[in-house]
């Protein structure tokens, strides 16, 4: 079973997709915050990222936000969070949040989303971590990219274990649940390679 006092979420920051993902965004920040999880993001005030922020931090949660500071320069930082890390680049981002996470929850999003979460599957694919990791396919939205990563099973370019290294609900409420179970080993991977 994972034990996970800080959550890092991946997700988009267009304010352009559905509602429905947007209430689901603020559910779960909701949810983290009275579940007492830190949460771990992006740092931005857009999209779903401030969604989900907003949410946890309006509910009485703890928020860190990792941003690059070329992107707080243009103003997008989100300015209310607990604390606000400004980093020189992208990679220093994603590793950081890697570093202040124990578990990650993918939400829907865009290329950074999925450069985020391909990072995270990859370095668990090579045995650089085992930290949880959950895709929200909310009104199936990640469904095609499922079927990318079973075509390349199928075709032998990813081993079969892969689809084992994280789990996919369709539900806020089975987000956390899906984390707790999740099997870690009780060898820690070599993470400092990353």
């Amino acid at each position: 079973m994972a034990e996970i006092q800080s959550l890092c979420v991946f997700c988009g920051s267009s304010n352009s997709g559905p509602p429905a993902h947007r209430a689901a965004a603020a559910r779960f920040g909701a949810l983290l915050a009275h579940s007492g999880i830190h949460l771990v993001f992006g740092g931005g005030r857009v999209g779903l990222m401030g969604v989900v922020a907003d949410a946890a931090l309006a509910a009485g949660g703890q928020v860190t936000g990792v941003i690059p500071k070329f992107l707080e320069d243009i103003e997008v930082g989100h300015p209310g969070v607990t604390r606000l890390l400004v980093v020189d680049s992208m990679h220093t981002r994603k590793r950081k949040m890697f570093d202040m996470s124990d578990a990650f929850v993918i939400l829907p999003g865009g290329l950074g989303t999925l450069d985020e979460m391909f990072e995270v599957l990859t370095w668990k694919y090579l045995g650089l971590h085992a930290k949880p990791i959950v895709i929200a396919d909310f009104d199936g939205y990640w469904r095609p990219l499922l079927s990318q990563v079973a075509s390349q099973i199928q075709n032998g370019y990813t081993a079969m274990e892969a689809q084992k290294m994280f789990s996919v609900v369709d539900r806020v409420e089975d987000i956390l649940p899906a984390i707790e179970s999740a099997r870690v080993p009780p060898a820690a991977p070599a993470s400092e390679r990353l």
